[in-house]
This record gives C-alpha cells, structure tokens and sequence, in this order.
C-alpha cells in the first residue's frame, strides 16, 4: 500500500503510560477469489485518510454531526497504526495477520478500527474477538453475504456472514440497508433466517427511521459493526463495485451508529468496499472519511 498521511493526523503512538481508546489500522486484502484482481480495494485507506486531511485541524472544534468536539472534552485518544502489510492472493497469510492485529488491539482494551479491503477482510476481523465475546454483528450492507463458497473459495467478499455465523463468540447478528439483488439465492436467505438474522431493508430504514435496526440489538450488547460502503445509496457513495439505488443516506447511516453507541457498545468497527477506482471528485472517499469520524465520535461518547 502507497504510504500516506495518518487518519485525521493521528500519532501511531501515545505518550508512554497512556493506552489508546480507539486504534486505526488498514488491510488492503483479505480472501482474493482465484483469478480475481482485489488491488483497486488497496488504494481506499490512503484515500480515505487523505480526505480526512481537511478536518485534521478541525478536531477540537465543534463538529454537528456528534454535537460536540470529536473527542468531547475528552483527551485525544485515537492512533492510527498504519497498514497491515497483506499480499493479493496470500488469502490464510492475510486472515492470519488480520485476526492477529485485531488480537492486538483488543489486548490494549482499545476498540480496533479495520479500514478495508474488501469485505473478506471483515472475516479475521470477527475471528480476532473470539476472546471478547459474545459479540453481536450489525452489518450495514446492501448485500447479506451468506454464500458458502464462491469460485471454490469459502472466505471470499460473498461469505463473511456466513462465517461469522459459525463463529461461537457470536451471539447474534442484524443485517442492515439490504436491497437490490446480489450473489444470494433463495437457499442462502433460507440459512440466514434458519440462524436467525435479523433482516432490515433498506426500504424498512426509509420507511421507519433507523430505529427498525437497533430495536434487535440488546441493550448493553458488544457490537462489532461491519460498513459495507455499497449500503449508501450512490448517489453519496459512487466509489462502489456494484452500484445499486436506493441505497441508505449519510444521515441515516451516522444515525444509525450514533443510536448504536447509545444503546450497546460499539467494540469494533470495519469499513469495507469502498472502490476508489469508481470514485466520483473524491466524494465517496470524504464520506466514509466522515463516516470513520462519527464512529470515534461514537465510541468515545460511551465512556
């Protein structure tokens, strides 16, 4: 991966004696399907904290989205560790260094922040909380990635909820933003309803306001979130693989942590799937920037 600033200028490191709150690191590839090219996926954390660049000198100011300063009167405690260093179709080497960092980070009692990559990368991710659990998953996605295999491979991007099903510090899992068609066919939405997902369209969200997701989250749950960018409508977020309208709003989607962040612990989060290849004036790459910010902003406001 191309060396670039840190997330919104954040050290790699805190003074000694201070443990970090959040930790930021970056993984360009996960689970590559044979024959498939992911290294467009490895250019979205450089863009994405290139976009937080402007805000970099913002952060003690007075940010609406979060009502307040983004660390809310709080000491700075966020560090961005740079990038995992992973290799196009090295895919266990990949999900072994993935879940390793996230160990990592947990073992600091620090919320990890995965800066993807594809959504094979959200794999690892979850395996690296099997000693923090039980966990619940909230995945913000268009798509519900429940296929066992794909092209002979079962821990690519059309898979992770399916894996993460069998993971047993998973307690439970909401899946938010769907719409649209994708790999899915009927028997895998079968398997996810059998497992008991906890399905909210995209169309639910319009409909009813974001509350229609968090209503299945228990109170006071661990939560790792999984964004997949393809969740918000392209309109916002056209640096996507596979456009789809429809899609949910900045709004809801900063609504829907910020909810999140109230009613349950948000102890991890990922950003999956943006493309920037497909990006439009470095819009898509701003919003997932701002997006990674409401997140800190959750998760300090937890206490």
């Amino acid at each position: 991966m191309t060396a670039s600033p840190s997330f919104l200028g954040f050290p790699d490191r805190l003074d000694d004696g201070c443990l970090p709150r959040v930790v930021i690191f970056a993984a360009a590839h996960g689970s590559t399907y044979p024959g498939k090219d992911s290294s467009g996926y490895a250019l979205s954390a450089g863009a994405i904290r290139a976009a937080s660049q402007g805000d970099a000198a913002l952060v003690e100011h007075w940010d609406f989205d979060l009502g307040g300063p983004l660390f809310d009167g709080k000491p700075a405690c966020c560090v961005d560790a740079g990038n995992i260093e992973t290799v196009m179709h090295d895919n266990a080497g990949n999900r072994d260094r993935i879940e390793a960092r996230t160990r990592e980070v947990l073992a600091l009692s620090a919320v990890p922040i995965l800066l993807g990559g594809d959504c094979s990368v959200t794999m690892p991710f979850i395996a690296g909380f099997a000693d923090h659990g039980p966990v619940w998953i909230l995945q913000i996605d268009a798509h519900i990635d429940w296929r066992d295999e794909l092209h002979g491979e079962r821990h690519g991007y059309s898979s992770p909820m399916r894996r993460a099903s069998e993971m047993p510090h998973v307690a439970g899992m909401v899946q938010v933003g769907l719409r649209s068609v994708g790999s899915a066919r009927p028997s895998d939405v079968e398997a996810a309803q059998r497992y008991g997902s906890r399905f909210v369209t995209a169309c639910d969200i319009h409909a009813q306001g974001v509350e229609a997701a968090l209503r299945h989250i228990p109170e006071g749950a661990r939560v790792v979130v999984t964004l997949d960018c393809d969740s918000i409508d392209p309109g916002i977020m056209p640096g996507v693989a596979a456009r789809t309208p429809g899609g949910l709003t900045y709004m809801q989607v900063i609504d829907l942590i910020a909810g999140l962040g109230r009613r349950a612990d948000i102890a991890g989060f990922d950003l999956v799937e943006l493309y920037p290849p497909a990006d439009i004036d470095g819009l898509s790459a701003m919003t997932a920037a701002r997006i990674i910010v409401n997140a800190i902003g959750a998760i300090v406001r937890q206490g």
